[in-house]
């Protein structure tokens, strides 16, 4: 990215910022404002799914109060004759919080599952005496659990939202087909992270209201989620946050967390971050899974990475992604890589002498510039797809099994 393309960037965003509080109007607290709606008890968003395609879901939600939560479940909508309950520490299941997360062990691969979640307030909590409040839950709701064996796999990736909840379902509605095993979220989905009700608005909703109940997402983070006061405590929202690679159908993928764009010792940081050191780790992590069985075996490989590995511009940290991860892209044959950050969607094709893998970097975030990208693999290809915010294809590119 040259000077001019940065300094446009760097005016975009502090555009956004200072605009970022009042853009939207928040409908939970309209109705807080309500005096008979003061004391309800409510779930404040949710359930939404969460996933590592181990043959388990996660179902995450939020209570406007703390409470007890759980999940009946079962193969039938009249028949949820299983009952779960968040991970038990110690001998304690999971209560006392206003986040709620259920996962489901040992599904069937392929199989649909119904499921509803319940949470039951907690008035007061005493030593010898718990006040359960009223009990509240949610219709029933199914989702199918992936075959990671199925021959061939479909998933969307969205990126550079950048606190613009309504992308989100704009976006989405491009893909008509709307039979994806997952959904990318592939970093700066907000600006910075200011508090929980900023996660639920701008985000979590427009992905229940969307897909979520049915369909998991994974979170790939951005530079943008580093920043705030509540950056600390957003990866608690999500089963996952952070680098990880998981395999679905003929495809392994490697997720690589990419850390802030400026050097660690830049003033804004305040002395509180070591990215350097994080993404050192990464790379000596990313060499065992190039080398892995699971990795080499698979007919594909796709790393997702906010910040491309190149051709995003000359500060410290993607020079130091470029150094850390290229070398390891190459040497481990990566088939496609996708990413964001730079705002400006463009397709790279491989080169032998640098890039020999192809990196798809998605746009956004203002109208004209927001990309939504599908993908689709089966066994001897892979095929992209990436739509502009009028549906208009504005790159594509395949990849035939080497």
């Amino acid at each position: 990215m040259d000077k001019i393309q940065t300094s446009k960037r760097r005016n975009f965003l502090k555009t956004t910022l200072a605009l970022g509080a009042t853009a939207f109007i928040n409908p939970l607290q309209t109705m807080a404002s309500l005096p008979e709606k003061a004391d309800e008890f409510t779930i404040s968003v949710g359930p939404y799914l969460q996933t590592s395609f181990g043959n388990e879901m996660s179902i995450l939600w939020l209570t406007n109060k703390v409470a007890a939560g759980w999940v009946e479940f079962g193969d039938s909508p009249d028949k949820l004759n299983q009952k779960a309950y968040g991970k038990a520490e110690l001998g304690l299941k999971a209560a006392n919080s206003k986040l709620n997360c259920v996962t489901l062990k040992g599904l069937i691969p392929g199989k649909t599952y119904y499921y509803r979640i319940y949470s039951k307030e907690i008035k007061d909590f005493q030593p010898y005496k718990l006040t359960y409040g009223n009990t509240i839950n949610t219709e029933t709701e199914s989702f199918i659990n992936t075959d990671i064996a199925k021959k061939e796999v479909s998933f969307l990736m969205l990126n550079d939202i950048h606190d613009r909840p309504k992308s989100i379902p704009l976006l989405l509605d491009l893909d008509k087909e709307k039979k994806n095993d997952f959904v990318f979220f592939n970093g700066d989905i907000f600006d910075y992270q200011t508090d929980e009700q900023q996660i639920i608005d701008h985000m979590l909703k427009p992905c229940v209201d969307a897909f979520a109940k049915k369909t998991p997402f994974i979170y790939v983070r951005g530079n943008h989620e580093t920043r705030g006061k509540f950056a600390r405590e957003f990866p608690q929202y999500f089963k996952h946050v952070g680098y990880d690679a998981f395999s679905v159908g003929p495809v392994r993928f490697v997720i690589l967390d990419t850390g802030e764009d400026k050097e660690d010792a830049h003033p804004v940081y305040a002395g509180i971050v070591d990215f350097d050191q994080y993404r050192i780790e990464q790379a000596e992590w990313f060499k065992n899974e190039i080398n892995s069985k699971a990795f080499k075996k698979a007919p594909f490989r796709i790393v997702l990475m906010h910040i491309p590995p190149r051709f995003s511009g000359d500060a410290h940290g993607p020079k130091h992604c470029t150094e850390l991860f290229e070398p390891l892209l190459n040497q481990g044959k990566v088939d496609l890589v996708l990413s964001g950050h730079t705002h400006t969607y463009k397709v790279h094709q491989p080169n032998e002498d640098l890039n020999k893998y192809p990196l798809i970097i998605g746009g956004g975030p203002r109208d004209g510039t927001r990309t939504l990208t599908k993908i689709t693999a089966n066994a001897n290809e892979i095929k992209v797809s990436m739509l502009d915010d009028l549906g208009k294809e504005v790159g594509s590119y395949t990849a035939k099994r080497k």
